[in-house]
């Protein structure tokens, strides 16, 4: 049997997802998209992947990458701060 069915999400957007959905990416296209590394073992082959599929497949214009000390720390408030002035978007990763 073939056939479609609409599902609702019942929950609700939570303040901060209210007050950050004006920030929603429309395109990627001129994007420019950042990575924390969590300093784990193989992440920056997946963050290498990741940047070349973007830039040719999505039309992503640059990518910025960092990486934290430590996986067990959180990474510098400068490093947030930095992206959070460059970047369209930060994708904080995991790496094994």
């Amino acid at each position: 049997m073939t056939g479609s069915m609409l599902v609702y999400d019942p929950t609700a957007l939570s303040q901060i997802e209210i007050q950050y959905s004006q920030y929603t990416l429309k395109s990627l296209r001129g994007a420019v998209v950042g990575f924390i590394d969590n300093a784990k073992p193989n992440f920056q082959y997946l963050v290498d992947d990741l940047a070349d599929l973007l830039i040719r497949n999505y039309g992503v214009a640059n990518i910025v990458r960092r990486r934290k000390h430590t996986a067990s720390m959180p990474a510098d408030e400068a490093v947030f701060e930095e992206l959070s002035t460059q970047c369209d978007l930060v994708i904080a990763g995991s790496g094994d």
